[in-house]
């Protein structure tokens, strides 16, 4: 192993887990000594992500992702185990050991490297004479040379292999650039740079990390931006362009645009805080990046058809969140960067203070939608606003704009009330009813809930994952060699975990969550940290644990009974067994 257990130990001791995921998610007491958020890692209403702070695991009961405070880091910040491990180190103020070689942090740290010598490279060919193009283009659009310096702007040259023949001389491999989405291979062998007469935006993760690129076309073609793809280092759903920057703005909230160049113009107007996906609508990762930074979103999309449509997605992805919404809409059709070139900051400021709230904004685009000045058009609107309000959470909140929508269409504010209530109702029966019919299904109460492992044998499964709860409860019975065969578990997930835990337990190290990190998959956390949510007695523990063994050992060796009576024979030697 790369790291020793007591080191991944002593690492989650001093990065508390409640603290660390308390950073990302807003966790509440809701039952026990557990605390409950809605989970970062998949969309859901209702919070299922638990965190326990006494056995220092996290587990989403929806999605079945869990583990330890480093599984937890890998997976949000998308490191691998070693990354996770110097992360919470250099939090925790702690020394990282020595360790082995980690094949793909290299990879990882290749391509950063990779992508921070083409920015720079990229930077560099503004000042050639193939640059004079975007140069004009950037004088164009008021980008002073400031500006392109604090987002790294660049040029990518009308030609083949700019780029990939400069980054070659560095000694990069063709493989390397194409696997870095900066080079395409060609037809005939060979690669070809990905961006060619483009000006250049690089894509800096909250880290400083160069990961990816967009680029915007000088003259005519198609497309007008070109995105890097998905990388080993990089994925679009899960960054945002200029979050490096904005995360750092003091003004309280951060500005969702459509555009780099908006990102851009803004920040040059003093609107710190803008931001931008990259070619895509707002995501959940993107949502829930965002709440890391802020508790106030202020989105500012294009005012067309596309552009509110984008915006009533986004805004219950980020209320979900317990994000405050406001939205701006920019008079004239204009996008922000236009707005602000014909009207000035001060003026676009005014904009943002009269936004609109989410609710409002939802309500006034449900409205546009029909005639109020008719019966059949009151009905319409009031059938979609009561179904808009039934899912705001906080009663007050319904309560107002119940009242506001009646006012609006001239009727008894009890009737919007009673739309509201039977609205709720509706879908409040029709989620528990998905739940309950998912639920009961039983071969989804067989197998392992979220992850992607499935037991073949569910009834020798249930008595292997016995014996890991009592073995994270009761270690002492199985140090004096008790227990069942691995090698005659039917599930090699559940066997690989009992393994593991058999080696820290008789080696004399605690088997924590943590420890047990380094040697499982994230499948395999997953799946541990949900058996040991179940409670367990260790009143009856050798009973227990023979019954287990003699199930096992039916299911899986009905001719072989040799081992059971090995078994079974230590097992009498145990304190309290039989009676």
């Amino acid at each position: 192993m790369a790291f020793s257990p007591d080191f991944l130990q002593e690492l989650a001791e001093r990065n508390p887990i409640e603290e660390v995921v308390g950073e990302y998610v807003a966790l509440t007491k809701r039952s026990g000594q557990n605390l409950f958020g809605l989970c970062p890692f998949h969309s859901e209403k209702t919070p299922s992500f638990s965190v326990s702070p006494s056995k220092q695991i996290y587990h989403c009961f929806g999605c079945g992702k869990g583990g330890s405070v480093i599984n937890f880091i890998m997976e949000i910040e998308r490191l691998s185990f070693p990354e996770a491990v110097e992360f919470l180190a250099r939090r925790a103020g702690m020394a990282v050991p020595e360790q082995g070689h980690d094949p793909n942090r290299g990879r990882r740290e290749r391509l950063l490297e990779l992508n921070r010598e083409a920015a720079r490279w990229f930077y560099s060919q503004l000042s050639a004479p193939e640059g004079a193009a975007a140069v004009e283009y950037m004088r164009r659009r008021q980008i002073s040379p400031r500006m392109a310096r604090s987002f790294g702007l660049g040029f990518a040259p009308d030609g083949w292999s700019g780029l990939t023949d400069a980054m070659k001389q560095k000694g990069y491999t063709e493989r390397e650039l194409a696997e870095a989405g900066l080079a395409k291979n060609g037809r005939r062998g060979g690669v070809y740079d990905a961006f060619r007469n483009r000006l250049m935006f690089p894509v800096i993760d909250v880290r400083g990390n160069v990961v990816a690129f967009s680029g915007r076309i000088l003259g005519d073609g198609e497309p007008k931006y070109l995105n890097s793809p998905d990388t080993p280092v990089f994925s679009k759903s899960h960054n945002l362009f200029g979050l490096n920057l904005a995360k750092k703005s003091k003004a309280g909230y951060i500005l969702l645009v459509e555009g780099n160049i908006d990102v851009v113009s803004l920040h040059q107007a003093g609107f710190d805080s803008a931001v931008a996906s990259l070619g895509t609508s707002l995501t959940g990762e993107q949502a829930r990046l965002l709440s890391r930074f802020t508790k106030r979103v202020v989105i500012c999309y294009d005012a067309d058809a596309a552009g509110r449509k984008a915006a009533q997605r986004a805004i219950p992805m980020l209320e979900k969140l317990e994000l405050a919404v406001r939205v701006v809409t920019v008079p004239e059709g204009k996008d922000p960067d236009e707005f602000i070139k014909a009207r000035g900051p001060e003026a676009f400021r005014a904009l943002i203070e009269d936004s609109e709230n989410g609710v409002e904004f939802r309500l006034q685009r449900a409205a546009e939608g029909f005639d109020l000045g008719s019966d059949d058009g009151k009905v319409g609107y009031l059938r979609e606003a009561a179904a808009l309000i039934a899912t705001l959470p906080d009663s007050v909140t319904r309560e107002v704009y119940a009242l506001r929508v009646a006012e609006q269409c001239s009727v008894a504010a009890e009737a919007v009330r009673d739309a509201v209530r039977q609205a709720r109702r509706r879908r409040l029966n029709g989620e528990r009813r998905r739940a309950e019919r998912e639920n009961t299904r039983p071969l989804r109460q067989s197998q392992p809930q979220g992850v992607a492992i499935r037991f073949e044998n569910p009834a020798s499964a249930a008595a292997e994952a016995g014996a890991i709860r009592l073995l994270a409860q009761s270690p002492e019975l199985f140090r004096n060699g008790a227990g069942p065969n691995p090698e005659h578990f039917s599930s090699p997930e559940l066997a690989h975990i009992y393994e593991a835990m058999l080696d820290f337990t008789r080696s004399g190290h605690e088997c924590s969550a943590a420890a047990l990190s380094s040697r499982l998959t994230p499948d395999e956390v997953g799946l541990y940290t949900s058996l040991i949510q179940e409670p367990v007695s260790a009143a009856n523990g050798p009973r227990a644990l023979a019954d287990y063994i003699h199930k096992i050992e039916a299911e899986n060796c009905p001719d072989d009974t040799s081992d059971l009576r090995a078994v079974a024979a230590k097992l009498k030697e145990t304190k309290g067994y039989g009676g």
